[in-house]
C-alpha cells in the first residue's frame, strides 16, 4: 500500500502551518493591543475601553459560531432591549425585532423537538434533524458574511477612540479603521473553525440512530454556549481567554469537522433530491468516503475509487477538496458491496469477517449490484440491520420448519 505525494506547495501540512502562523500573529496582536489600550484604572466611570470591547467582540463571535441562529438572535435581542427606544431603528439588522424575534421562536421550536426527541421515533425525528442541519448551514453562512464584519468594528466607536486618545499612534489607527481591518481576518477564521466544530454536532446527530445520543450532543453544545456567555458577562477578559481556548481546540479539530461536514452535506443532498433516481455507477470511477483511516489518509476523506491499467484499486482525493490530487493504492483483498438500510458500504471479506473500507452516499441505494459489476466483484452482501433482520428471519423460519434445506442420504 502506498500513498503518492502531491507538489510541495500544495502540501496540506504546510497550509495548516501557514494558517496557524496567521492565527498566532493575530493572537499576539490581540494580547498586546488589548492591555495597551486600556484606560487608566483611576477612571471607573469610563464606559468602554479598546481592550474590553475587543474581549467582548471575540467572545460574541465565539458564542454565535457555536450556534449561529441562537447566538445572533440572543445578541440582537440584548442590543435591542439595551438601546434607548428612540435609537432602536438605527440598530443593525440582527438587533431588529423582525429578525431576532422569529429567530428565537425558531430556536424554541427546535428545543421542543429535541425535548421530545427521546420518545419520538427516529424515522419521524431524522427529517427534522436534517432540516435543522440545513438551517445551521444557512445561518452560519449569513453570520460569517453579514454578522461578523459588523461586530468587528470595535475601534471605531467614539468611546473607544476617546479611551485610545492617550496614545497618538493607537488613536490614529483607530480613527483610520486599520485596527478593525487587522481584526477582521482573525474574526472570520475564528468564526469558521468554531462553526465547523459546532456544525459537526449536527452531522453526528444525523449519523447517530439513538435519540438519547442526540439529546446528549445537543446538551453539550448548549452547555458550551452557556459557558461562553456566562464568562463573558462575569468578566470580559475571562470570557476572552475561554473563547481563545475554544478557538484553539476548534482549529485542532477543523480537519475532522470539515470531513464530517462534507460527508453529512452529501448525505443530506442525496436524501432531499432523491439522488438515487439520477445516479448510475460509472465504470471510470465512483465518488465515496473512506470508512476508516488507511495509510494516514483520514476517516471520511472524500474521493473517487477507480482501477488503473494494472487492475489495482486506486482512491484519488484532494485534501480540503481544493489542494493537489493524491492517490492511495488499496491492498489486494476480497472486496464486496455491502447493502444497508440508511447507506451501503464497500467491505473487505475474510471468511466470516468483513470490515468496512468505504462509505457509500445514499445515491448508491438500489445500485449496489451494478456497482459490484463495475469493479468485478461477487454478490452483494447484507450488512448492519438488514443482515441482522435476515438472520433472525432465517432462524424463525427454520424453527418453524420452513426454509430448512432437506438432508440427503449418503
Amino acid at each position: 500500500m502506498r500513498l503518492a505525494k502531491g507538489p510541495v506547495l500544495a502540501n496540506l501540512g504546510r497550509v495548516k502551518k501557514q494558517l496557524w502562523l496567521w492565527l498566532t500573529l493575530a493572537l499576539c496582536f490581540l494580547l498586546v493591543a488589548a492591555p495597551a489600550a486600556q484606560a487608566p484604572a483611576a477612571k471607573p466611570a469610563a464606559k468602554s475601553t479598546p481592550g474590553m470591547e475587543l474581549a467582548q467582540t471575540i467572545t460574541t463571535i465565539t458564542g454565535v459560531a457555536i450556534s449561529p441562529l441562537l447566538g445572533a438572535g440572543a445578541y440582537g435581542a440584548f442590543k435591542w432591549f439595551q438601546a434607548e427606544p428612540s435609537q432602536r431603528d438605527k440598530l443593525p439588522w440582527f438587533a431588529q425585532v423582525w429578525f431576532w424575534f422569529p429567530a428565537l421562536v425558531l430556536v424554541g421550536a427546535v428545543a421542543l423537538k429535541d425535548t421530545g426527541g427521546v420518545v419520538v421515533p427516529t424515522a419521524l425525528k431524522k427529517p427534522l434533524d436534517v432540516a435543522e442541519a440545513l438551517e445551521n448551514k444557512v445561518s452560519g453562512l449569513v453570520a460569517a458574511g453579514a454578522f461578523v464584519p459588523l461586530i468587528t468594528s470595535v475601534f471605531g466607536s467614539d468611546a473607544v477612540q476617546q479611551a485610545a486618545a492617550g496614545s497618538p499612534l493607537l488613536a490614529s489607527l483607530a480613527v483610520s479603521g486599520v485596527l478593525d481591518l487587522l481584526l477582521l481576518p482573525f474574526a472570520v477564521i475564528a468564526f469558521a473553525v468554531v462553526w465547523l466544530a459546532g456544525h459537526a454536532i449536527n452531522m453526528l446527530i444525523l449519523i447517530s440512530p439513538f435519540a438519547t445520543v442526540d439529546a446528549g450532543l445537543k446538551a453539550f453544545r448548549t452547555f458550551l454556549l452557556s459557558t461562553v456567555t456566562v464568562t463573558g458577562f462575569v468578566d470580559p477578559m475571562t470570557g476572552l481567554v475561554w473563547s481563545l481556548i475554544i478557538i484553539l481546540v476548534s482549529y485542532l479539530l477543523s480537519g475532522w469537522a470539515f470531513r464530517l461536514t462534507i460527508c453529512g452535506t452529501q448525505f443530506i443532498w442525496d436524501y432531499f433530491t432523491f439522488g438515487r433516481t439520477r445516479f448510475q455507477p460509472d465504470a471510470r470511477g465512483n465518488a465515496m468516503f473512506l470508512a476508516r483511516a488507511v495509510d494516514k489518509v483520514p476517516l471520511r476523506t472524500y474521493g473517487t475509487l477507480s482501477r488503473n491499467e494494472s487492475g489495482q484499486l486506486i482512491f484519488t482525493y484532494r485534501p480540503w477538496l481544493v489542494l493537489a490530487p493524491r492517490t492511495l493504492t488499496l491492498p489486494v483483498a476480497t472486496y464486496a458491496v455491502g447493502q444497508g438500510i440508511l447507506h451501503s458500504e464497500i467491505v473487505t471479506v475474510d471468511g466470516e469477517e468483513q470490515a468496512a473500507i468505504f462509505t457509500l452516499p445514499p445515491r448508491y441505494s438500489t445500485h449496489e449490484e451494478a456497482l459490484s459489476r463495475v469493479y468485478g466483484w461477487g454478490a452483494v452482501r447484507d450488512i448492519g440491520v438488514i443482515a441482522g433482520f435476515k438472520a433472525i428471519g432465517r432462524f424463525i423460519a427454520e424453527l418453524c420448519g420452513f426454509g430448512a434445506k432437506p438432508a440427503h442420504a449418503t
